[in-house]
């Protein structure tokens, strides 16, 4: 594997049609402190704590500690040299051609998948609200808004984004602030103690297995966080607003998703089945009998996923529009119009859509073996980030040491920490037969991804 010092292509030739820079800093930074709170840690975290009990604290805080670090090394790269391909264009440059569309192409395969899934899930939300109209037909309505949406402006996603994060922001934090009254006795039905984190069949009620499960079931909650490098590219400040939002990524991981995990488990019993009914924290809201509490979380973990699939399609629009203008795609979806790369934005849908109507036609086969795939592929794209930050350090060091106004902690020995432990998680997915099937599908995409990867880099070099 041999390094690649020269840049990729740039995304466009001198003068034609370039992205926007419409994004503003206001955009930003509601981008970057709503983009960790989703759908996953309103809902998919009680998985975590049926598996995981009390825990979980342990398991989001060891996963939140690896993605801190695979965000400053993100970080330090798009600081450095800002690109609407971000990880991809990066693992390009420092690895190989075959490594950034590697990267690049699974993550846009995870990007529109997740788009199915939280149109789906949003969908089943409006059904249950609006029996009288099919859940396929509300996702008809979102992917259509949305893909319209994104076809207009930049600042039409950034606009909703500021807005989505802004409820999402204002559901969590007032949930901290009830969930402390809570612990503290002021609210509910007195102060638990350690009560529940210490009875129900202790700390860890189901061992090692368990806190594995939850360990893995926490860590793909993370996944997306990468979206903000690449809204960053098309910003009025790209250098500047990556270090900002990178800087803050620390308190953000630990006050939304540890702190709220840790009031969760010491509120209600791990067991408790409406943790996984209902979800923790409609679960907690109802114990400390705040009126409302299921429709309103309800309502919250709608606009978290329709910002999710509103993030999606922007994200997986730029990263296909970032490879093919590199060569590592179909040239048309290169086209600029308006400073939107409409074609990629449509294709970005389109893929979705086609997964959508997956999961209607073909749940158990083609839908199944997708949504596998996209499970493994944010451990893969973080293997790359680790590898391209230990080369670019390097080299920028060398050439260029003004550009690294953000730097990676601990490096090179945090650089291989990380690695390290993306790796180790990956060997732990083999010990379960669900994950083992995530890894195998996943593996099967990737095989397939570098081997066109390679053999487009070896005919390139040849001609």
């Amino acid at each position: 594997m041999s390094t690649v010092t020269a840049p990729p292509k740039a995304p466009a030739a001198s003068g034609a049609p370039q992205l926007s820079h419409g994004l503003k800093q206001r955009h930003l930074s509601m981008i970057a402190l709503g983009g960790v709170i989703g759908a996953g840690l309103f809902v998919g975290s009680g998985a975590g704590i049926a598996a995981a009990g009390p825990g979980i604290i342990l398991a989001f805080t060891a996963a939140g500690l690896l993605v801190m670090l695979v965000m400053r090394m993100l970080g330090e790269m798009s600081a450095a040299q800002p690109a609407s391909g971000s990880f991809s264009v990066h693992a390009e440059r420092e690895i190989g051609p075959w490594a950034g569309l590697t990267a690049g192409w699974m993550y846009w395969v995870m990007l529109c998948c997740g788009v199915a899934a939280e149109a789906t899930a949003a969908g089943s939300i409006m059904n249950s609200w609006i029996p009288g109209v099919a859940g396929w037909a509300w996702v008809a309505v979102f992917m259509t808004f949305f893909c319209a949406s994104n076809l207009t402006a930049v600042k039409n996603f950034g606009e909703f984004e500021f807005w989505f994060a802004a409820v999402k922001i204002t559901a969590i934090v007032a949930f901290l602030v009830l969930g402390v009254l809570g612990v503290t006795g002021v609210i509910g039905h007195g102060a638990p103690g350690a009560a529940n984190l210490t009875g129900h069949g202790g700390f860890l009620p189901h061992g090692a297995s368990g806190l594995i499960t939850g360990l893995l079931a926490s860590v793909f909650a993370y996944g997306g966080l990468e979206t903000v490098t690449i809204a960053a590219a098309e910003s009025d400040d790209p250098r500047r607003n990556v270090a900002n939002a990178v800087r803050t990524a620390v308190w953000r991981i630990a006050l939304f998703y540890i702190g709220s995990m840790a009031l969760v488990v010491t509120l209600v019993p791990w067991n408790n089945p409406d943790v996984v009914k209902l979800g923790p924290y409609v679960t907690v809201l109802q114990l400390l009998n705040v009126p409302g509490a299921a429709v309103v979380m309800k309502a919250v973990v709608l606009i978290a996923l329709l910002s999710a699939m509103n993030a999606n399609i922007y994200g997986s629009s730029r990263m296909a529009f970032s490879l093919v203008a590199r060569g590592q795609g179909p040239k048309a979806l290169a086209k600029v119009s308006g400073g939107v790369p409409r074609l990629a934005v449509l294709a970005s849908c389109g893929f979705g859509f086609g997964a959508v109507l997956a999961g209607y036609w073909w749940p158990d086969t083609v839908f199944t073996w997708l949504m596998n795939t996209t499970g493994v592929a944010i451990l893969v794209v973080w293997l790359f980030i680790g590898v391209a930050q230990l080369r670019m350090r390097r080299r920028l060091e060398r050439e260029a040491p003004e550009l690294l106004t953000v730097k990676m902690w601990g490096y090179p020995y945090l650089t291989w920490l990380a690695i390290a432990g993306v790796t180790a998680l990956l060997g732990l997915m083999t010990t379960t037969a669900g994950n083992r099937d995530q890894l195998y599908a996943a593996g099967v995409l990737v095989a397939g991804l570098s081997a066109v990867g390679y053999w487009r880099q070896r005919r390139a070099r040849s001609a």
